[in-house]
C-alpha cells in the first residue's frame, strides 16, 4: 500500500488540511485526475480507511473511498464487478484504481447514510428508524442467503489461497501486523497499570464468570493453523468486509460498497466481519464514549486474570446478530452439511476468524486511541470470540451451541 495513502489515513484525524493536500497531489500526479478540491470525512468507522468528497475542476462532485492495509500480501482487490454480476446490490464505481498501492474507488455523489451511522443513532436514543432498519436487514439477509446458494461451489486450494479476504485474517496473523502490535516486549496500559504483552499473551481468563482455558498465545497458534488460505472447500461470491460501515441505508434496501476484499471465499469467512463488527465492536469505534459508559475491573492472581465488566449489547446490536445467525448462518450450514461440505472443525474455524476482529483490526496497546479500560475489554472480547467458555457460557458459545443442535 502506498505510504502516501497510509499517511492520509492517519493524518485525517489530527491534521485534516495536510491530509487533504496530500490527497489532492496523489489524485493529480499519481492517478491523473483533474481534482480541484477534496473533503475528507474522518469517521469513527474509518479504522483502516478514508473517504470523502472530490470536486473536479468542472465543478462535478464525487465520492471516494479507499482501504489501507499495511503489510499487504495480496494485490488483487476491489472486485465490484464480480459482486454485481452475482446479483449483489452493490454501488458501482465510476472510476477505480486497483493497482497495488494505489487502490481507490470513486463513485457518483452518495448522500445516503451508512447503516453504521443509522445504527449508532439508534443506540444513542433516536429510535425513529429502528423498525425500518430491522426490516431492511432481514430482507438483506434473506437475499444474502440466496446469493450464497446461487454462487456456492467447491474451490481448489490454489484458488482459495488467492482470495483477498485472507488479508483480513490469516495475513494479519502472519504478515507483520501481529508482530508490530503485540510483540511480547510491547508495553500496554490496563486499568491496574502498565504491563507487557508477554503477560497479556500468557494470561488465563475468567470473564464475567466465563472460564477460558486458552491463552492468547494458544489462540494465535490455533488461528494461524486453522485459517490457512490454501484449503479446498466450499466457496461463495461475497463482499468479504460487509460490516455496517460498508453498507448504505437506502430504504427499503441496503446497498454494499467498498468491495476491497470481495471475491470467491468460504461463506464462514464472509460472515465473520458483520457478525463481529456490527454487534460487538462499538468500543472499537467509539472508545472514549464506551469507556465512560463501562465499568471494568481486573483482578490478577499469578497468570489468572479475572475480568468483570458491564459492557452490554444494545437491542439493535442483538437484532443484527440474530438476523445474520438465523437467516444466513444456520441455513447455510445446513446446506453445506447436506452436500457433505461442512468441515468437522467449522465452529473452531469461525471462532478463529472472529478472534482476529477484536485482536487485529486495531492495535489494542495504542494508548492514544484506547483508554486502559477499553484495551482490556478488547483483549477480553478477543478471548471470548476465539476460545470456548466453561462454567458460564458466552453469547457466542450459547448461540453456536444452539446452531449445532439445529444441525442435528
Amino acid at each position: 500500500m502506498s505510504e502516501v495513502l497510509a499517511d492520509i489515513q492517519r493524518l485525517q484525524f489530527t491534521d485534516k488540511a495536510a491530509a487533504e493536500r496530500l490527497l489532492i497531489r496523489f489524485l493529480q500526479t499519481t492517478l491523473g485526475l483533474d481534482a480541484a478540491a477534496v473533503e475528507l470525512r474522518p469517521l469513527a468507522v474509518s479504522l483502516n480507511s478514508f473517504n470523502g468528497f472530490l470536486t473536479l475542476s468542472d465543478g462535478r462532485r464525487l465520492f471516494f473511498k479507499t482501504h489501507i492495509e499495511a503489510d499487504g500480501i495480496l494485490n488483487e482487490f476491489y472486485h465490484a464487478g464480480q459482486l454485481a454480476q452475482a446479483g449483489y446490490p452493490v454501488l458501482q464505481p465510476i472510476y477505480s484504481s486497483t493497482e497495488a498501492g494505489k487502490q481507490l474507488l470513486i463513485y457518483e455523489l452518495i448522500t445516503d447514510p451508512s447503516v453504521f451511522d443509522v445504527a449508532w443513532a439508534i443506540e444513542c436514543g433516536d429510535l425513529t428508524q429502528h423498525d425500518t432498519l430491522s426490516e431492511a436487514q432481514a430482507a438483506a439477509d434473506d437475499q444474502l442467503l440466496e446469493l450464497y446458494r446461487k454462487t456456492l461451489t467447491w474451490q481448489s486450494a490454489e484458488s482459495a489461497a488467492q482470495a483477498p479476504i485472507h488479508q483480513l485474517f490469516f495475513h494479519r496473523l502472519t504478515g507483520g501486523r501481529l508482530a508490530r502490535f503485540y510483540d511480547p516486549q510491547v508495553k500496554v496500559v490496563l486499568p491496574h497499570g502498565e504491563t507487557t504483552m508477554d503477560e497479556v499473551r500468557h494470561a488465563r481468563w475468567i470473564i464475567n464468570g466465563q472460564r477460558y482455558d486458552d491463552t492468547l498465545n494458544t489462540l494465535i497458534e490455533r488461528s494461524t493453523a486453522i485459517l490457512r488460505p490454501d484449503q479446498t472447500g466450499a466457496a461463495v461470491i461475497g463482499h468479504g468486509d460487509a460490516h455496517n460501515g460498508n453498507v448504505f441505508f437506502r430504504p427499503p434496501a441496503l446497498l454494499y460498497f467498498d468491495p476491497a476484499f470481495a471475491g470467491q471465499h468460504h461463506p464462514l469467512l464472509d460472515l465473520t466481519k458483520p457478525l463481529f463488527h456490527n454487534v460487538f465492536a462499538m468500543w472499537m469505534y467509539h472508545p472514549h464514549e464506551k469507556a465512560a459508559q463501562t465499568s471494568i475491573r481486573l483482578d490478577r492472581t499469578g497468570d489468572q486474570w479475572r475480568v468483570t465488566h458491564n459492557y452490554a449489547l444494545h437491542p439493535v446490536r442483538l437484532m443484527f446478530w440474530h438476523s445474520k445467525v438465523e437467516r444466513v448462518l444456520v441455513p447455510m450450514l445446513r446446506e453445506l452439511k447436506e452436500r457433505s461440505w461442512l468441515p468437522t472443525d467449522w465452529r473452531a474455524y469461525l471462532k478463529s476468524a472472529l478472534f482476529c476482529c477484536p485482536f487485529l483490526t486495531m492495535n489494542l496497546t495504542d494508548s492514544a486511541k484506547f483508554p486502559p479500560a477499553v484495551s482490556l475489554l478488547g483483549f477480553a472480547l478477543a478471548v471470548e470470540m476465539g476460545a470456548e467458555s466453561t462454567d458460564v457460557r458466552s453469547l457466542v458459545d450459547q448461540t453456536l451451541d444452539e446452531v449445532e443442535r439445529a444441525l442435528n
